[in-house]
């Protein structure tokens, strides 16, 4: 599995789901992060996740397929 970090801006409290899978590059686009969410592809610190808003913060973990992001501040 590959792990990677995001590391939250200072002035940053959160990330929604769907925007980190657009600025990692999981996803092609916004509608195509939905999808990916929707279908429940993704999990937050081991749960299948449904949120395509969810607020990720510092310690949350998101995985799907081999890949691992932690969210760092």
């Amino acid at each position: 599995m590959e792990n990677d970090t995001f590391k939250l801006r200072p002035t940053d409290e959160f990330i929604e789901l769907i925007k980190l899978l657009k600025l990692k590059q999981i996803a092609q686009s916004g509608g195509h992060a939905k999808m990916i969410v929707e279908e429940g592809l993704v999990k937050v610190n081991g749960t299948q996740e449904f949120r395509k808003r969810n607020k990720l913060r510092p310690g949350d973990v998101v995985e799907m397929e081999e890949i691992r992001i932690s969210i760092i501040k």
